[in-house]
């Protein structure tokens, strides 16, 4: 299972909708969202600033990740970024990897 960071703002569409239907609809309908994909909800909240809300999921692998960025992307609602979350355990894990580099200009 993986952590994944969504996190965008909401188009003049979305914010109708919150409008509408409120903000604590918002969690509810995202956990919906990563259940349907075996994963679940950490948090959600909403911000000021250049992104109005960031939400955290654990969803099963990376296609889960890409298929809750596109399906929220194609709704026209809000304008989403993704990005992977990873533990201090996996970056330790990723320092006793042996990768073969060359610096441009090597």
């Amino acid at each position: 299972m993986g952590k994944y960071l969504f996190h965008g703002s909401f188009t003049a569409e979305g914010l109708r909708g919150i409008q509408k239907k409120g903000g604590t609809s918002r969690p509810k309908a995202v956990r919906d969202l990563a259940e349907s994909l075996g994963g679940s909800l950490e948090a959600y909240y909403f911000a000021f600033g250049d992104d109005s809300y960031f939400v955290i999921a654990d969803l099963p692998n990376d296609e889960a990740a890409a298929a809750v960025a596109i399906t929220v992307g194609v709704s026209g609602a809000v304008s989403n970024s993704t990005i992977k979350l990873l533990t201090p355990e996996e970056v330790d894990g990723a320092l006793k990897l042996s990768p073969k580099y060359k610096a441009p200009g090597q």
